[in-house]
C-alpha cells in the first residue's frame, strides 16, 4: 500500500494517527510499545488539522489507526498480527519437533532456554509479545546484580534475547500459545497462528501483570512516571516533593512506606471507604507525618507534560468533584494477575490463578514445568524470576533423561 502524494515529507519514523478514546489505537500503541519500536503518536484530538492526513491516506475515509511507515506505506486499523507481518517479525516456527517448548520469552524463559541450549537440548521459545517480558518496557532496573549504575530494561531484555540466539535458541514473538495438548508425557504445542509443534517438555513462564486502572493516559505514561514497582522505581524519586500510591492494600501501604525513603511526601489513594491492609499497617502510614491518605477518592485520569512524562492526575474526591493533584509519579497497587488464562483449567493453579508446582517446579501434568512469576510462592523479583529459569532447565535435563529409558 503506497502513500498517495502527501504535502508532509515521508516521516523518519513510524507515525501513528489516533485518538485517546479508541480502543483500537491503543491496542496498536501498546503492541509498538511492547515491540519496543519508536514512533510517533498523532492525537487527532488535539491536532485536528491532521485529519486531512488521514483522508487523504485512506481515499477519504477516516480510519483509526492509520500507520505510516518510513517508507512510504501505511496501514489503516491494523490487527497485530498484519503489524507483525509488516515489521518483519518471525511468527513460524522452523521446526516441528523440538526437546522443549518455552511458552514466554521473558527473562525467566530466555535463561531457561540459554541453559537449555547450553545441553543441547533443541528450544523453541514462544512469546506472545515482545522478548523481554516486563523486564523489556522497564525504564532503568538499578536492584539487577552486576549492574552498579543500573541498566535500561530495554538494553538488558535484549541482551538476554541475544544471548539465547547465540546458543541456537529459536525465538519467535507476537505469537501466542493457544493450546497445550499432554500426550503420554510429551505434548502437542498449538500457537496462535494454527501451527503445531511437539514438546518433549513444556515450561510456562508467562509470567504476571500488574492489574492496570485502564484511566486516559495510563498506557503511554508507563514508566514515565507510571510505575507498578516501588523497589525497582523508587529512587528515581528521590526528593520529589510528592508521590501517589493508588491502592490501600497490603501492597500499597508497605510500597508507599518504603517512597518515603525517597520522596519528601507520599499520598495514598483509595477508591473505598476503608483500607484493606492491615492494622499495623494502617497505624504506621497513619503515624507517619510524609504521608497522608485519601479513601473514598477515584482516578479519573494521568496527565502529561510537554515532555511526555506524568505532571498530575485528576481525582475524584467523595463528593465527585474533579480536582487535580500534582505529584511525580503515580505507583499503581491494585493486584496483580497471573497469565494463565488460556491454561483453560488444564493445570492445577492456587486461589489466585498462579500455577501450582512441587519443589522440582513440575505441575499436575507430567513433562510440564512452571517457572518464573506464573507460579504460586514466587517472589516477583527479576533476579529470583531468573534464577528459577536456570533451576527448572536441571528439572528438564533430568526428566528429559529419565522419559527415553
Amino acid at each position: 500500500m503506497s502513500a498517495p502524494n502527501h504535502d508532509s515529507a515521508t516521516p523518519d519514523s513510524i507515525v501513528l494517527y489516533g485518538a485517546d478514546w479508541c480502543p483500537d489505537c491503543r491496542r496498536s500503541k501498546a503492541f509498538l510499545r511492547d515491540q519496543r519500536i519508536e514512533y510517533t503518536y498523532v492525537d487527532l484530538e488535539a491536532r485536528p488539522d491532521e485529519v486531512a492526513s488521514v483522508l487523504e491516506y485512506n481515499d477519504g475515509k477516516q480510519i483509526i489507526p492509520t500507520i505510516v511507515f518510513p517508507d512510504g506505506s501505511h496501514l489503516a486499523e491494523p490487527s497485530n498480527e498484519e503489524l507483525a507481518e509488516k515489521l518483519g517479525l518471525t511468527r513460524e516456527a522452523a521446526g516441528n519437533t523440538y526437546d522443549v517448548v518455552i511458552v514466554g520469552g521473558g527473562p525467566t524463559g530466555l535463561t531457561t532456554a540459554i541453559y537449555a541450549a547450553r545441553e543441547d537440548l533443541s528450544t523453541l521459545v514462544v512469546e506472545k509479545s515482545a522478548l523481554g517480558g516486563q523486564a523489556g518496557i522497564t525504564e532503568r532496573l538499578d536492584n539487577y546484580p552486576g549492574f552498579p549504575d543500573g541498566i535500561e530494561g530495554a538494553e538488558l531484555a535484549d541482551r538476554i534475547a541475544r544471548q539465547a540466539a547465540r546458543y541456537g535458541v529459536e525465538l519467535l514473538s507476537a505469537v501466542a500459545v493457544s493450546q497445550i495438548r499432554p500426550k503420554d508425557g510429551a505434548a502437542t504445542v498449538v500457537l496462535s497462528t494454527g501451527q503445531e509443534v511437539s514438546a518433549g517438555a513444556v515450561v510456562i513462564a508467562t509470567g504476571s501483570q500488574y492489574r492496570r486502572t485502564n484511566a486516559p493516559g495510563e498506557s503511554d505514561l508507563i514508566g514515565a512516571g507510571v510505575h507498578f514497582c516501588a523497589t525497582c522505581d523508587g529512587p528515581f524519586y528521590k526528593g520529589a516533593p510528592d508521590v501517589t500510591v493508588l491502592g490501600g492494600g497490603n501492597s500499597g501501604l508497605e510500597e508507599g512506606l518504603f517512597l518515603t525513603k525517597f520522596a519528601d511526601h507520599v499520598t495514598v489513594i483509595e477508591r473505598g471507604d476503608k483500607l484493606a491492609a492491615s492494622k499495623i499497617l494502617q497505624t504506621k502510614v497513619a503515624e507517619h507525618g510524609a504521608m497522608n491518605l485519601n479513601l473514598e477518592t477515584s482516578l479519573v485520569r494521568f496527565n502529561a507534560g510537554e515532555d511526555g512524562r506524568l505532571t498530575s492526575v485528576t481525582l475524584a474526591g467523595p463528593d465527585g468533584v474533579e480536582y487535580e493533584h500534582e505529584t511525580a509519579a503515580v505507583f499503581v497497587f491494585i493486584g496483580l494477575d497471573p497469565n494463565t488464562g488460556w491454561l483453560d483449567g488444564l493445570l492445577d493453579l492456587d486461589d489466585r490463578g498462579f500455577i501450582d508446582t512441587d519443589r522440582t517446579m513440575a505441575t499436575s501434568i507430567p513433562g510440564v514445568f512452571a517457572a518464573g512469576d506464573v507460579r504460586s510462592g514466587s517472589t516477583k523479583q527479576l533476579a529470583s524470576a531468573v534464577g528459577e529459569g536456570a533451576a527448572v532447565s536441571l528439572q528438564l535435563r533430568y526428566y528429559l533423561e529419565q522419559s527415553v529409558r
